[in-house]
């Protein structure tokens, strides 16, 4: 049975056996049941900035009063994750409603803010691997992730952020690891965005890194022209290439060049510096165990510039490309310390809207010593050759990726190839 819109505004609002009481006795006109707000909230229900409306709808004869349509109006100016759309459509309801919202006062407008106060979203994902390495045994990883990534509002200018992990091996039975895999604060200084903690660091299209620093990142200036800056600890584990896994200093400057709505420009430099980096040795391949004769590195830092770009061919077809060089160290094999990547895109899966998809195809060569921790699931540092990949949208929030990457390592030059496959399920 569908309920009824004064039903369904008393389940969703909440506000408690006052607002009831004088809800019961406004001195509000009751809005036309034909009057646009009514569109216009419903649009609001359907986007998620309000809810808990059974389905969404406000379908029926049933008027409500000016005072419950301007709590549902508070309700939604509490938010602050909402599109260009939706606010511009909460600002016409405000417009229209601002005596009623006046006469409200604070008091709904903190309760709503209290409300939303934290947010949690997150996803289920699972995750299968397969590597094959020439002369090995096959490595197969089979796992599933449960992630939380809770937001909470400090006041108009901060948030806290932080994301926890839990991992279980299906093929063992075991539970992997469990994590707080990072945990900061964000907010606006003087047009500038400051996060300061644990925090996520994704620079130079995610060749250079996708993780996270205990430290800081400052990024400002316009939209035409951005400037990112980050700093503090970083581990470099034995994932990246180098027979090293101490904690190290790292700061990381990028510079983001909207040229026009189809050509972007990146250019940026890292430097990581590590004592234990002076006799260390590039990684054979995938396992942690074989080490090779490439040289001892012989200097405590790496200094990696990058330049790099992207262009949108249309709305479906763009291309990226990426060059990573460092300047310090003495690997025999020069290709450890250069980096590139080449890739086309065609479309992309949207959570959100079920059959979407897309599809890529990429060459990339991560040379040990000029990335830090990139963001390919199929191919990691150390190694060269191309990927597959695609991504499809089965059902609202239900996305699956394949990827496969056929290639070598880039010392011993055995043969690597590695299917990756998951399914997320956002909420």
């Amino acid at each position: 049975m569908k309920k009824t819109l004064v039903t369904a505004i008393t389940t969703a609002l909440v506000v408690g056996a006052a607002s009831t009481t004088f809800a019961a006795a406004n001195p509000f006109s009751d809005v036309p049941r034909d009057n646009w707000a009514y569109d216009a909230v419903t649009k609001l229900a359907q986007d998620g900035v309000v809810n808990g409306y059974g389905d969404g709808s406000f379908r029926g004869d049933t008027t409500i009063t000016r005072y419950e349509m301007a709590q549902i109006v508070a309700k939604a100016m509490a938010k602050t994750d909402v599109s260009a759309a939706d606010k511009a459509t909460i600002d016409k309801l405000a417009a229209e409603y601002a005596d009623e919202l006046n006469n409200l006062g604070v008091r709904v407008d903190n309760l709503e803010k209290k409300v939303d106060n934290v947010k949690f979203t997150g996803e289920a994902r699972y995750r299968y691997t397969s590597t094959r390495i020439e002369g090995r045994n096959n490595a197969n990883v089979n796992a599933m992730l449960f992630r939380l990534e809770p937001t909470a509002r400090i006041n108009d200018n901060w948030v806290a952020k932080a994301r926890l992990d839990w991992t279980s091996n299906l093929a063992q039975d075991t539970n992997a690891t469990n994590s707080v895999d990072r945990v900061y604060v964000q907010g606006n200084v003087n047009g500038a965005t400051v996060k300061a903690g644990k925090l996520p660091v994704y620079s130079t299209q995610g060749i250079l890194i996708d993780d996270r620093i205990s430290g800081a990142q400052v990024a400002f200036g316009s939209k035409v022209f951005t400037t990112t800056i980050s700093g503090g600890k970083y581990s470099v584990d034995t994932a990246t290439g180098i027979d090293q896994n101490n904690v190290g200093d790292v700061g990381i400057v990028q510079f983001d060049y909207k040229v026009s709505p189809k050509l972007g420009l990146t250019a940026g430099y890292a430097e990581f510096k590590n004592d234990n980096l002076k006799t260390a040795y590039a990684r054979q391949s995938v396992t942690n165990t074989a080490w090779t004769a490439a040289g001892q590195y012989g200097d405590d830092k790496l200094s990696i510039w990058n330049v790099g770009g992207t262009y949108a061919f249309d709305k479906n077809v763009n291309i990226a490309g990426l060059y990573s060089k460092n300047t310090k160290g003495d690997f025999s094999n020069n290709n450890l310390n250069r980096a590139y990547n080449a890739q086309i895109n065609y479309k992309g899966a949207i959570a959100a809207k079920p059959g979407s998809w897309g599809a890529w195809a990429a060459y990339r060569c991560l040379g040990s010593t000029a990335v830090l921790a990139p963001t390919a699931d199929s191919s990691i540092a150390g190694q060269k050759g191309y990927e597959l990949g695609a991504t499809y949208t089965f059902d609202k929030n239900v996305v699956t990726t394949l990827k496969y990457f056929n290639g070598s390592d880039i010392v011993s030059d055995k043969d690597v190839s590695k299917l990756f496959g998951q399914v997320e399920f956002f909420f």
